[in-house]
């Protein structure tokens, strides 16, 4: 089942984005077995993506054949269990993360790609920058030894207005060609998980988190 929800989503992203850029699938593996996340890679996943470092750390030597994200809330004191093994964080959130993964990072002599988070939804239980300090904190963050920004990440409220949301993701695009106007490193817009990624496509997201979507209903019993 997971490798036929693979091919399906494959196929409908075959034609890419609005803008008809290719699509980014990070196929998101909370709570899943290496089984289920090998058996998505062979289906033809090629980016992954944890929520937990624990779970990160778990399985890293047991997942083979994908580029590693992180794309949850991510601990300073974490921190040293990705750099070196990350191919991109998605939620560098706030200037006191960024600050400690730029030192941890210029210690290793190593370059994280990253994206900065905006909490486009204004919502207390996210974190992120707000919309209006998004290019303020591209700026910031682009000047940090260590640190290389590709882009933007966001996740929409749970709100049932399509319009609305729409309009939330058009602002993030606009967000993204400010930053990508002059710098060749933006190239991602991450934005879409598996109840809204079609409308979010279809505003300009170009990267799109998938759990539910590919694994089907998680158990947290597990």
């Amino acid at each position: 089942m997971i490798s036929e929800h693979v091919t399906t989503l494959l196929g409908e992203l075959a034609g890419g984005n609005v803008y008809g850029e290719k699509v980014t699938l990070v196929a998101a593996t909370k709570t899943r077995t290496p089984e289920e996340i090998n058996e998505a890679i062979r289906a033809g996943v090629t980016d992954i993506g944890e929520n937990k470092v624990q779970e990160f750390r778990d399985k890293y030597d047991l997942v083979t054949g994908a580029n590693r994200h992180f794309i949850g809330h991510l601990q300073t004191n974490k921190i040293k269990y990705l750099v070196g093994k990350t191919y991109l964080i998605h939620s560098v959130d706030r200037d006191e993360l960024a600050a400690e993964l730029a030192k941890r990072c210029a210690k290793a002599g190593a370059v994280q790609d990253i994206l900065i988070q905006i909490n486009i939804g204004c919502e207390e239980s996210k974190g992120g920058y707000p919309l209006g300090e998004g290019f303020a904190a591209y700026r910031k963050l682009s000047a940090e030894e260590g640190l290389r920004v590709r882009g933007f990440m966001a996740m929409l409220p749970a709100a049932g207005d399509e319009r609305y949301l729409g309009s939330l993701c058009d602002e993030m695009r606009a967000l993204y060609e400010k930053a990508r106007e002059n710098d060749k490193n933006i190239a991602y817009l991450s934005m879409g998980m598996s109840g809204d990624w079609r409308l979010c496509l279809a505003h300009g997201a170009n990267m799109i988190r998938l759990g539910t979507a590919i694994f089907g209903t998680r158990d947290y019993s597990r």
